[in-house]
């Protein structure tokens, strides 16, 4: 390859060969030792130290080898491994794996470049609960089936994680919504959904709802499913909800088993405040978020609103969600299309 430079009237001529060879023709001693300095930085090129946290499912017992290939490459890495507690006694004393190299997390008290979720999408949703607003980069590694969150399958996870050292990747801003009721300490946020539910073998229930102050309706109705546009694509989607593109700063209403057919989903800005109230004739109800469930009382009022924070998800540069949606939807599978 030949080079052609010009500056301050100086002119420079070198070939760069694969074996590193390099012939100058240089009229100042300067630029030939800038060139030298320049080979041993290219030959020697150092790594920036990262720190992972690593969160799994504990119930997959056939992908230890997934689990081995990834704390293999974090290693060749030369990154510092964090293995929650759980998942850690689970990969060594049930998968056998050795993770020497590695140190165990016991508590929710610390700091890392990424968080590492192993798992499906429920997986994810436990280990953005644990990173919270710590502002730490989510990867999610789809060890299940479906997965929207975990989209990453461990056939390419070398090639994400050379994407994480090489900075080729993308962070989305997830929204989430709090929850302020009587009986809800527990991190009362959800990064897909909050759902009002009646019991198991109650009657429909009524959840008197308020939006900005102002009064909507009353359903009749099996329960609420109130998501995130992350959580569009779960329980709301199951219940005839419509699906929303990440990012889009909305959040959906999305009735369960209503007892008109007059009520239909509703879309709201992300930044409303919505307040509901449950009558029920077992006088008390449950309030699912993201799988974490709570009993609550008839009478208790519950606040929605965004979150004063977001949950980061980090995405490979080139990936789009309108491909992930054909792909987990299998929208164009069918012939005739």
């Amino acid at each position: 390859m030949l080079l052609f430079h010009e500056k301050d009237s100086f002119y420079m001529i070198f070939y760069y060969f694969c074996n590193k060879s390099t012939l100058c023709l240089c009229k100042s001693s300067k630029k030939k030792q800038e060139i030298k300095e320049f080979d041993k930085k290219k030959d020697i090129m150092p790594t920036k130290k990262l720190r992972f946290v690593i969160y799994g499912n504990v119930y997959q017992t056939k992908k230890s080898m997934a689990i081995q290939k990834i704390l293999s490459y974090l290693s060749t890495k030369g990154a510092e491994i964090v293995i929650e507690e759980d998942f850690y006694k689970f990969i060594t004393q049930q998968q056998h794996i050795s993770v020497d190299n590695a140190t165990v997390l016991t508590s929710d008290d610390y700091k890392s470049d990424f968080v590492i979720s192993m798992g499906g999408d429920g997986t994810f949703l436990k280990a953005a609960a644990r990173v919270g607003n710590k502002n730490i980069p989510i990867i999610g590694v789809n060890m299940g089936r479906l997965g929207f969150l975990a989209d990453v399958s461990p056939s390419d996870i070398e090639q994400s994680i050379d994407s994480i050292y090489s900075g080729e990747y993308q962070i989305e801003k997830r929204a989430v919504i709090n929850i302020e009721a009587e009986g809800i300490n527990e991190y009362p946020y959800a990064l897909n959904d909050i759902s009002i539910l009646k019991r198991d073998n109650a009657s429909m229930i009524s959840i008197r709802t308020e939006v900005n102050g102002e009064y909507l309706t009353t359903y009749q109705a099996d329960g609420l499913v109130i998501s995130t546009p992350t959580g569009s694509t779960a329980y709301n989607l199951s219940n005839g909800g419509p699906i929303l593109v990440p990012n889009s700063d909305i959040i959906v209403m999305t009735p369960v088993a209503p007892h008109s057919i007059n009520i239909r989903p509703i879309v709201l800005p992300n930044n409303s405040t919505i307040k509901l109230s449950v009558s029920s004739r077992n006088h008390n109800f449950l309030v699912a978020m993201d799988g974490r469930s709570f009993k609550c009382q008839e009478g208790t009022t519950i606040t929605l609103r965004k979150a004063p924070y977001d949950i980061l998800v980090v995405k490979r540069s080139g990936t789009s969600y309108f491909h992930t949606l054909r792909e987990k939807l299998m929208w164009g599978a069918d012939i005739r299309n």
